[in-house]
């Protein structure tokens, strides 16, 4: 399997590693087929992403795409955060395998959990992930549903 460059880089050498304290949210994901955990933490102040870390267990192509994916939201709105694209990570990561597109898929979804858990945590309602699928393999603490389009390429 090649990586590029970008992949390789994010993966020797991850940015905004580690677990924030008294993050203001959470999002944990998880896809059972490949084994891969990834919990992104942010921090908001004034509707904006001040700072962003993550926790993944997987494969390098799982770490680099949580790591790019904290520098592409940190700086940014929660709206602006909330458009990240698994597409996106995968261009800034100048492309990943067909077979580890699933990462990509994974930290978008994780994004999306924290935000909603910051909402929440604020009282905010939300249909951030209100899509009407279903994931047995989600890890997030909430009681909504959503899916990993693991299988698709998307």
């Amino acid at each position: 399997m090649k990586y590029s460059e970008k992949v390789m880089d994010h993966f020797l050498n991850p940015r905004n590693v580690g677990e924030l304290e008294d993050a203001d949210g959470i999002g944990t994901v998880g896809n059972a087929k490949c084994g891969d955990i990834m919990q992104i933490f942010i921090k908001v102040k004034d509707d904006v992403i001040t700072d962003v870390t993550f926790k993944t267990f997987g494969c390098g192509a799982a770490i680099a795409t949580s790591s790019i994916a904290t520098e592409m939201i940190k700086g940014k709105t929660v709206e602006e955060a909330l458009k990240l694209t698994n597409k996106s990570v995968v261009e800034a990561l100048e492309g990943l395998p067909p077979a580890k597109i699933h990462c990509s898929v994974l930290v978008e979804e994780a994004v999306k959990c924290a935000i909603s858990d910051y909402y929440k945590r604020r009282g905010i309602e939300t249909d951030i992930l209100k899509d009407g699928s279903s994931c047995d393999n989600c890890a997030c603490p909430h009681s909504h549903t959503h899916t990993h389009k693991t299988t698709t390429g998307e």
